[in-house]
């Protein structure tokens, strides 16, 4: 549709070019007979197509030609309908030298001359050549307006689709953040459930155990075997932690933590399966003491691998997880 309009003014100021390109040589010609041969300066005019003129200047200057041809081949005219085009148009661009020479041709033109017959019935035919070129000039001014307010439309038109086509990127674009973030809430759901089922086996494991002891306790309170079935049971129970606890203890990590040992092992592929170990029950948060008796170390070798590992991990895994070293 713009490209159709462009076409359209193209085609329009081509056509005007063309129809004002041999006016100008035409009163070229007029002007240079004027004082030789005021006739054939006249005859000239009159044979110009003033409704085809493609400006006012052009009319206005045909017709203060036209008027002092009139007056030098001392012809009268009969209205001033064409003195006044000059008059008019030089007086609103205030020139002032041809709006005086105008003035002076409109006080002759009907005072001095005699009337003649075929001079008046092209003067009319000029005149009337004149207002057609009136209302060609009106039409002009309406398509002109009308293109121009077209285009302001089909500007519009452009800008506003661009506008909802913006919108539509924009709403698109919330959209799939929208569905992230419905993905990731998802995702902290899962994670959430995993965790209120680990926290629920923990705590069910923590009750087992309280009511385990106190039940051994209840059994052998008062007897001899009393300190010794609860050295037993304690004993027991430490075993089964090791033996069949580490798994769920590591999963646990994981799960509350950010998969934080899966990232350690990823990081740090050549760490020893025993430093591993130590990792998960300090990451458990287990004291000193409860990871001795895990390991079934002394407290003072406990503190010296802790002490390693720690080293470790801070030159390997805590430049990209310094997370990490919150466990110690």
């Amino acid at each position: 549709m713009m490209r159709g309009l462009l076409y359209i003014i193209v085609l329009l100021i081509i056509t005007s070019c063309s129809y004002s390109s041999t006016q100008p040589k035409i009163l070229d010609e007029a002007q240079r007979l004027m004082q030789s041969d005021p006739s054939a300066a006249l005859s000239k005019l009159n044979d110009v197509d003033v409704s085809e003129f493609g400006d006012s200047a052009t009319m206005a200057r045909w017709a203060l030609l036209y008027s002092e041809a009139m007056v030098a081949n001392r012809i009268s005219a009969p209205t001033d309908t064409i003195v006044d085009i000059a008059v008019d148009y030089y007086r609103r661009h205030n020139l002032a030298d041809d709006f005086q020479k105008a003035s002076r041709l409109k006080a002759l033109i009907k005072s001095h001359g005699e009337t003649d017959v075929l001079a008046t019935a092209l003067y009319l035919q000029k005149e009337k050549e004149f207002y057609l070129y009136k209302e060609r000039a009106k039409r002009k001014q309406f398509i002109f307006i009308s293109i121009i307010i077209l285009l302001i439309a089909a500007g519009s038109i452009v800008w506003m689709r661009q506008q909802i086509k913006l919108k539509s990127l924009q709403n698109e674009a919330l959209m799939a953040e929208a569905s992230r973030l419905k993905i990731q809430i998802d995702v902290s759901r899962d994670d959430l459930g995993r965790l209120e089922t680990k926290l629920h086996g923990l705590l069910e494991n923590r009750f087992s155990l309280i009511d385990s002891l106190c039940q051994t306790y209840y059994e052998s309170s008062g007897t001899k075997r009393e300190q010794k079935a609860i050295i037993d049971k304690v004993i027991s129970e430490i075993e089964s932690v090791r033996a069949d606890s580490f798994y769920e203890m590591e999963q646990a990590v994981n799960d509350c933590r950010d998969n934080l040992l899966v990232k350690v092992r990823d990081t740090y592929s050549d760490m020893t399966d025993d430093d591993y170990q130590l990792l998960v029950y300090l990451a458990c948060g287990l004291s000193t003491r409860t990871i001795c008796l895990l390991l079934g170390e002394s407290v003072g070798i406990v503190y010296k691998r802790k002490s390693r590992l720690k080293f470790r991990l801070k030159s390997k895994v805590a430049p990209s997880f310094p997370d990490i070293m919150d466990v110690f």
